[in-house]
């Protein structure tokens, strides 16, 4: 459910848990009032995870700036919580630019990202002072300079493919032929550009690939001093998976290479822009099995409907949400998806079955996961997946209320006070949240809630 309180009242409840209990905890909870009731389909979300997230960034990044990219997940309960540890911010469109801006975020810590922009959305940011505004074309350009004369450009740089999945995506960024031209182009329309953004994707594997746009961006600095233009701003782009051992191994190869090419005397701004680096590992989905078949799965390993003494069970379960709802990034990435676990007790010996997972729309299209291993199950069990803070909730809170599942926030006592050792005070710096301990709430499900987007 959700909640509004008058403009003086909280507008988020946020579960705090006390002593030993721990996430699973309030999941059981949870689970138990659900199974109780509608059976829906929920996020638990741990803000101690944002939190942590922070605190590493901080630790190991510390000589650049992170800007949350919004579209990963829209959540107001993440997007003040990250405001108010200091992040800055990338928004795509009018709805993320009200969003951030209605918490106070100043306009010098907004980028209007994407490099395809309706013209209300850029007017917009004209009309509120975001001067930050990220371009890969001449057409782009020429819209900005019609309709947000005073904005600072940063222009896009195109990277080589690192993987599979590059491969076979749309191509954007400007090569460092292109770049000049937009160089050129700007100047004619005297328009600013003010810095260089790159974008590795976090299933890079090259180590190099931050190397050789570090060099790149360099080239593209150099061509616009050259033009006359003052260039402050290096953006690295997003590409953090949320894991610590690939934040050190980015760090390890990005930080020689901006000590050469960018070094601390320069006075240059350096930035980013996680998006799943802070949410994914924080949210958990909880599912419901609302059907289930068998199948037969013979010895040359093809399904058939006549089960026979030879042949393993093969399941197909049907849960209460598929791709058309809070696993929609699967239509565009088919490995955005954690393997579930089953939230059930099961013995060290007890049989595992090879699984599929599908929506409940009966659509081919449908399939949320097309084989794992699973103990059997039941109509009316649940499956938990991990890591569901940016492929479940991209979505989520930006579709219809009525498609959302709710959302329920929590975070430990120990986190809590880690909020407060990196300056957050709630009366000052989240006036949108009150916190409820567990030990006091009869029913979770009325006290913790989901939030609008």
């Amino acid at each position: 459910m959700s909640m509004k309180g008058t403009p003086d009242e909280p507008h988020f409840s946020v579960e705090l848990v006390e002593g030993s209990a721990a996430l699973r905890d309030v999941i059981d909870k949870h689970i138990h009032d659900q199974t109780l009731a509608l059976k829906s389909a929920f996020f638990v979300a741990d803000l101690g995870e944002i939190v942590w997230q922070q605190v590493r960034w901080r630790t190991k990044m510390d000589q650049i700036r992170p800007f949350y990219m919004v579209k990963s997940n829209c959540s107001p309960v993440v997007v003040e919580i990250l405001a108010a540890l200091g992040t800055g911010f990338v928004c795509s469109n009018k709805h993320e630019l009200d969003l951030v801006k209605g918490f106070g975020v100043p306009s010098q810590d907004i980028v209007l990202g994407g490099t395809c922009k309706q013209l209300s959305h850029i007017k917009y940011a004209a009309k509120h002072n975001i001067p930050l505004l990220v371009c890969d074309n001449e057409a782009e350009l020429r819209k900005i300079a019609r309709c947000h004369p005073k904005a600072k450009v940063l222009l896009l740089l195109t990277t080589e493919s690192c993987c599979d999945r590059e491969e076979t995506a749309i191509p954007f960024g400007s090569t460092l032929k292109d770049c000049r031209h937009l160089l050129k182009c700007a100047r004619e329309l005297s328009l600013h550009v003010t810095g260089v953004k790159f974008n590795i994707p976090s299933c890079c594997q090259d180590a190099q690939a931050f190397s050789r746009a570090v060099s790149d961006a360099r080239c593209v600095f150099d061509m616009a001093e050259e033009l006359g233009f003052e260039m402050s701003i290096l953006d690295v782009g997003g590409g953090f998976d949320g894991s610590e051992t690939q934040l050190d191994k980015v760090n390890q190869t990005l930080k020689p290479m901006l000590d050469m090419y960018f070094p601390f005397s320069t006075g240059l701004t350096i930035i980013a822009e996680p998006g799943a680096y802070y949410v994914s590992s924080a949210f958990t989905l909880a599912v419901n099995i609302i059907a289930k078949k068998t199948v037969a799965r013979d010895f040359s390993g093809q399904p058939h409907n006549a089960l026979s003494a030879n042949d393993e069970p093969e399941f197909l379960y049907y849960m209460n949400n598929g791709v058309y709802g809070s696993f929609a990034s699967k239509l565009l990435c088919e490995d955005s998806i954690s393997m579930p676990l089953a939230h059930k007790e099961v013995s060290a010996e007890e049989p595992l079955f090879s699984s599929s997972l599908w929506g409940p729309s009966a659509d081919d299209l449908d399939q949320v996961v097309e084989r794992c291993l699973l103990p059997e199950l039941s109509v009316g069990d649940w499956l938990l997946f991990s890591n569901a803070g940016a492929s479940g909730l991209g979505a989520t809170f930006s579709n219809g209320e009525e498609h959302k599942p709710p959302v329920f926030y929590s975070i430990t006592e120990r986190d809590w006070q880690e909020l407060h050792n990196c300056g957050v005070m709630l009366d000052v710096r989240m006036k949108n949240f009150s916190l409820v301990p567990r030990c006091l709430q009869p029913n979770i499900s009325e006290a913790s809630i989901s939030t609008p987007a």
